[in-house]
């Protein structure tokens, strides 16, 4: 039978170790992009892979990157016993760990260390296990830098490099740190190189060419397209009630796990606090969040703890949810190709699922682009039970014409903790104690006496021989700043002593 219709993964050529891994995860029959990547891996060619996302990439190139590394299995304590073989990078925290997790889960038989790096947690908890020595490092482009002048990872001896969702590292402005880093690596020729990604573009083909030695593409479905498992539907709704449609479809249906996607990270949070005003239970996780808040409130989602996850595009690549019913499109992206890997969130592993778009005014043109993307319409329905000019809009009162505006209510209260937290007031000097306009000409008095170049202005003297002053300057420059050198005054020439 052909590798390219192996109906089992004993089939595929894989060492038992892997094979008992992947039988105790669950999976028997392998997916298209596996039958066909796994065997070209194996074989030493450098693949460039697309496949819709949740159709099992990270088997694709895990499974044989862990057959080939077999090899150098020891349990020898020495880091040099343990350098980095496989070097893999993901565009974001959520998938770098995703992916790292799967490497682990199949290769927890075979000996080899892995580990993953990222960033927004402490570097010093990763340096003691990179330093100790890992074959398979999964890493961000920034962190892996990070690590790299650290001096705590070397990737001269890396064998396979691997680029998984290389169209979102361009999306993410990472490209310049991956040439950086594949200029460290051994030359192309020397390694193997896997680049693996859910859409195509003419930029990712650029990349190819600068990243693989005469690869072999592997496409098991037509390029930039949906999972047929997945039903979508769009609403057409106005802005304002799109917050009542979600909470009036989650509770009509009373589902669990509702993955929300939002353009912006204020947006997100904003959403996820009126959300759980309205009785919701909710989270939201986007850039701004640390690490561990992220990691808690995808754990609390995956445990079914949440109805709703609202989230921004950081979260379109890596999550994978078993089982997820339900994908909402908030707000619909600017950019067509991250509609197919938000939906790509439900309908994982050949399960089905279901996405919807809410679509405002402003937002219809979004939704042609996107058709014009999957080449087909997305049908147009109606919320059952659900009147949008019924809706409520919640919005600040108008102040008067001419009234000063009030400040909202909890920005005045914030105003008030903070005027009770500001420390009292010093006292002021009693007046008698004040400096008084006598007091300061007097210490001016003493200065000009102790500077014999200066004229003791405020001193009684006869001036009926001096002529009047022009009236005080104003501005820059102004001679009348400060008291005047005597030597610059203008005097009246005395007339000779008569004879």
């Amino acid at each position: 039978m052909t590798a390219h219709n192996a109906t089992s993964f004993e089939e595929l050529g894989l060492r038992p170790e892997l094979l008992r891994a992947v039988a105790e995860s669950g999976y028997t029959i392998p997916t298209p992009i596996q039958q066909q990547a796994i065997p070209v891996v194996l074989a030493g060619h450098d693949v460039m892979g697309g496949a819709q996302t949740g159709t099992g990439k990270t088997a694709g190139f895990g499974l044989p990157i862990l057959h080939k590394l077999s090899q150098y299995s020891n349990t020898s304590p020495s880091p040099a016993r343990h350098p980095v073989r496989a070097l893999i990078l993901a565009p974001t925290r959520e998938l770098a760990i995703q992916v790292e997790e799967a490497i682990k889960e199949y290769g927890k038989y075979t000996g080899l260390r892995s580990t993953c790096v990222f960033g927004g947690v402490d570097i010093k908890a990763q340096l003691a296990i990179v330093r100790a020595g890992v074959e398979i490092l999964v890493a961000t482009p920034g962190r892996l830098l990070d690590h790299i002048e650290q001096k705590s990872v070397n990737l001269g001896q890396v064998e396979v490099f691997v680029l998984d969702e290389a169209d979102r590292m361009l999306d993410m402005g990472f490209i310049p740190d991956i040439k950086r880093i594949m200029s460290l690596l051994p030359p192309r020729a020397k390694r193997q190189n896997l680049l693996f990604s859910a859409t195509f573009s003419n930029e990712i083909k650029k990349l190819a060419d600068e990243l693989l030695n005469q690869p072999q593409l592997i496409e098991v479905a037509r390029r930039n397209t949906a999972a047929e498992t997945v039903t979508q539907t769009a609403y057409k709704v106005p802005t304002d009630a799109k917050r009542a449609l979600l909470a009036h479809i989650v509770r009509s249906r009373n589902v669990w796990q509702v993955l929300c996607f939002v353009r912006t990270k204020h947006g997100a949070s904003r959403l996820a606090r009126q959300l759980e005003k309205d009785g919701l239970a909710t989270s939201a996780i986007h850039g701004d969040k640390t690490q561990i808040a992220r990691m808690e409130a995808l754990t609390a989602f995956k445990e079914g703890k949440l109805q709703v996850l609202v989230a921004t595009d950081v979260a379109a690549r890596g999550l994978d949810i078993d089982d997820l019913p339900l994908v909402v499109n908030y707000e619909l992206p600017h950019v067509p190709e991250d509609y197919i890997h938000r939906i790509g969130r439900t309908g994982r592993a050949g399960a089905t699922g279901e996405a919807m778009s809410f679509v405002g005014p402003e937002e219809e043109k979004y939704l042609a682009e996107i058709e014009k993307l999957l080449k087909k319409k997305v049908p147009i329905v109606s919320a059952e039970g659900f009147d949008p000019s019924t809706v409520k809009v919640e919005r600040p009162p108008r102040p008067a014409p001419g009234a000063r505006p009030s400040r909202a209510p909890r920005e005045a209260h914030e105003a008030r903790e903070t005027r009770a937290a500001r420390p009292p007031r010093a006292v002021e000097a009693p007046l008698e104690r004040r400096v008084t306009g006598d007091e300061r000409r007097a210490e001016r008095e003493a200065a000009y006496a102790r500077n014999p170049d200066q004229a003791p202005v405020s001193r009684p003297r006869d001036t009926s021989s001096i002529a009047a002053p022009p009236p005080p300057a104003t501005g820059y420059g102004s001679r009348n700043r400060g008291p005047v050198p005597v030597l610059l005054m203008k005097r009246r020439t005395p007339e000779p002593e008569k004879v």
